[in-house]
């Protein structure tokens, strides 16, 4: 669970105290307001009430639990000071050590409490993987990303729904583009944009030259009808007969549906389902997460200056992981993490991976928002 950044927390000292004691008399109030709105019949405000008490809860709990190991400690390390009996002291010695440690793990959830929550936590997420450079190499490799992730996904309990897939001719994707729902999902996902570079050697190289091909992957919080609204004069929307690989006709009727998006050129084509009704909805929820990822892009370049986009350009230099078979090695540039086990990661695996950019984004978290 995400919580809702709750301000700085003192140490352990009279104003640690003294903030333990103002979110008492928050959470007091909190609670009260919750009965308050659910009796007048404000539903909605009543649960962010509801979860505004779950958050302080959770902090006080912790806070409280903080206080309570840091007097044991002191007190301990008094008792310590002043013994002489070599076995008392040895025991002592461990009850120490064993104290810091919880004392550490606390921080750790203190931590974790107190950092600013992602706004997308919890929605479900679009992802686009698409070929990029290295021709059919590059599509096969995004067909492999796209198992890895359902594998990902089904061992992480979320629900994955495909929404168009477009098949390459030796059974690679061109691209494909999926929805993955589960209430960590976007936590867990976020970090995997950007290119995906491969090294291995392709199943139609001969002479076992190993080769060196990108898929990029796009990572998109999945946006509601009220965050984005798409009025219906601003789309074209053409239908026609659905198309395999190499152009054959798959359809026999016009259930494919291509929008476009005028006033900013977007366009997006569905043609996955036999349902010109499902091709047209699933087209549109992409289009809105496209949207609101471009509004957000602008917004983040009129703040920082031109932030860069997930998937910069694809190219075999711009990477953010690299996938070597010939070593069955992982390695993730943005961390400096590798790993000696490329055949799980593919498997699913990817936790180690995973567990270790989300780190490294609390932690700056924290940095820019709120040190304890």
């Amino acid at each position: 669970m995400t919580h809702r950044y709750l301000g700085r927390v003192p140490g352990h000292d009279d104003a640690g105290r003294r903030r333990v004691e103002q979110l008492e008399a928050e959470l007091a109030a909190a609670e009260e307001q919750v009965s308050d709105l659910y009796a007048r019949g404000a539903h909605a405000q009543a649960a962010a009430a509801a979860r505004r008490a779950a958050d302080l809860r959770d902090l006080l709990e912790v806070l409280r639990e903080r206080h309570r190991v840091a007097a044991e400690l002191a007190e301990a390390r008094e008792l310590l000071a002043a013994e002489r009996d070599p076995e008392m002291r040895a025991w002592l010695d461990a009850e120490i050590g064993e104290k810091a440690a919880r004392a550490q793990r606390i921080e750790q959830r203190l931590a974790e409490l107190l950092t600013p929550p992602d706004r997308h936590a919890g929605r479900p997420v679009i992802v686009e993987i698409r070929g990029a450079e290295g021709g059919e190499e590059a599509n096969l490799w995004a067909a492999d990303l796209w198992r890895m992730y359902q594998r990902y996904a089904e061992r992480s309990g979320w629900e994955t729904e495909t929404l168009e897939v477009a098949p390459s001719e030796q059974g690679g994707v061109r691209e494909v583009t999926f929805v993955v729902k589960g209430p960590d999902a976007w936590t867990r996902l976020c970090h995997e944009a950007g290119p995906h570079r491969v090294q291995r050697v392709p199943a139609t190289e001969h002479q076992g030259r190993i080769h060196t091909s990108t898929a990029t992957v796009a990572v998109l919080p999945e946006a509601d009808e009220q965050e984005v609204v798409v009025r219906p004069g601003d789309l074209d929307v053409d239908v026609f007969r659905a198309t395999g690989p190499g152009g054959q006709s798959v359809n026999t009727t016009d259930s494919a549906v291509r929008i476009t998006h005028r006033p900013t050129g977007l366009t997006v084509t569905c043609q996955d389902s036999k349902s010109q009704h499902q091709n047209k909805e699933r087209a549109l929820r992409i289009l809105r997460a496209r949207l609101a990822e471009q509004q957000r892009r602008r917004q983040a370049r009129e703040m920082a200056d031109a932030r860069r986009a997930q998937v910069r350009g694809g190219g075999r230099a711009e990477k953010v992981r690299t996938y070597n078979f010939k070593e069955n090695r992982v390695t993730d540039h943005r961390i400096g993490l590798t790993l000696h086990a490329l055949d799980r990661v593919l498997a699913g695996d990817l936790d180690p991976i995973v567990d270790a950019l989300v780190a490294e984004e609390r932690a700056r978290r924290l940095r820019e928002g709120a040190a304890v």
